[in-house]
């Protein structure tokens, strides 16, 4: 059984979504907000899905990506089976990757897989298109390389939170921390392309400077950047930063803590540099480089981008499933209290 190409399927790199897919998920993920507001809407998501089984196969830690998918799972009736520790698998008994993916999808309707090696989940995916009964891969995170369901919560985050300014089109969006590493950051600049007249700044230490390929991607597609060590002098023009952590679980030499993360940190006397409706996104966890403090400023929305991290999943896996257009047919005022806005 071949997969049509058109039809959304595997979710492994960014570079395949376009704009008009990027809003149908942002509705999408909108829709499902609402409706798991109320008791009679919980109950019709959970009776969308309930034929289905998903792996999720985690090999490298994760709590946000992990919990959120088993959990947008649960609000679809989806069941699901996990392995988090290799050690656990018949891989150590010496089982090939591809056979214990395979293994994996004659008892799952779709896999969704973390692992520390960057292209697994792009060769899962090429496996799958192999054989006679192909379930969709969904990428959680590939090593260094690729996150893009990461990658589509922070766009719904960021549309959300901008909605009132026209949202992303036309704004300067600031990344910072350890961007030579940070998966997350990569995957967000791959859909940078679908938004017009966006403006880019890369805030980081040299030594953790945008990788080449990712300024090579951007010059291609007209999406202007800057490189900057300064964060002061770059605070006041931004209307959103996306701070990231030292990935110090890829250190070879203790790199990471040879940084000083006073440089590229926000608290309160960054605060007062930042426009007034501008926005503050991490993709948790965090060291040192938010202070807690920032947690009630409103334009912190890393708490609300996390919990959007569920709602985007559940949309993710009704576009995969095709159970998208009973969803959006549904007329949303049938499913909210009298006063209560649509989300």
């Amino acid at each position: 059984m071949s997969v049509p190409a058109d039809r959304f399927f595997h979710v492994i790199d960014p570079r395949t979504f376009d704009r008009q897919l990027l809003d149908e998920l942002c509705e999408i993920t909108s829709r499902v907000r609402t409706l798991a507001k109320s008791p009679e809407g919980a109950r019709l998501l959970q009776m969308l899905l309930p034929d289905r089984r998903a792996m999720l196969y985690f090999t490298q830690p994760s709590t946000r990506t992990f919990l959120s998918f088993n959990n947008a799972c649960h609000v679809l009736g989806i069941r699901t089976s996990e392995i988090r520790d290799p050690a656990i698998s018949s891989e150590v008994k010496g089982e090939s990757f591809a056979d214990s993916i395979r293994t994996f999808s004659s008892y799952v309707d779709v896999i969704v897989m973390r692992t520390p090696e960057p292209g697994r989940a792009a060769e899962a995916a090429r496996l799958m298109d192999m054989i006679p009964r192909p379930v969709p891969i969904i990428n959680a995170g590939s090593g260094q390389d690729q996150h893009p369901t990461q990658a589509l919560l922070d766009i719904y985050t960021l549309e959300r939170s901008l909605e009132g300014r026209g949202g992303i089109d036309g704004k300067v969006i600031g990344l910072m921390g350890d961007l030579r590493r940070g998966r997350t950051v990569r995957s967000l600049c791959h859909l940078m392309r679908n938004y017009a007249d966006v403006r880019l700044v890369f805030i980081a230490p040299e030594s953790f400077a945008m990788e080449d390929d990712i300024k090579e991607y951007l010059w291609v597609h007209g999406i202007p950047f800057t490189e900057t060590i300064d964060l002061a002098s770059t605070l006041p023009e931004l209307d959103a930063i996306y701070v990231t952590r030292m990935q110090s679980e890829w250190d070879t030499e203790g790199e990471s803590a040879r940084v000083d993360l006073g440089r590229f940190s926000i608290g309160p006397a960054q605060l007062s540099l930042m426009k007034p409706d501008a926005i503050i996104m991490h993709p948790l966890p965090r060291g040192g480089e938010i202070d807690p403090a920032v947690d009630h400023d409103p334009r912190a929305v890393y708490w609300r981008q996390e919990r959007n991290g569920m709602w985007m999943r559940v949309a993710i896996l009704l576009k995969i499933f095709r159970r998208d257009d009973q969803l959006l047919s549904l007329d949303l005022g049938d499913f909210t209290a009298p006063g209560e806005t649509v989300a």
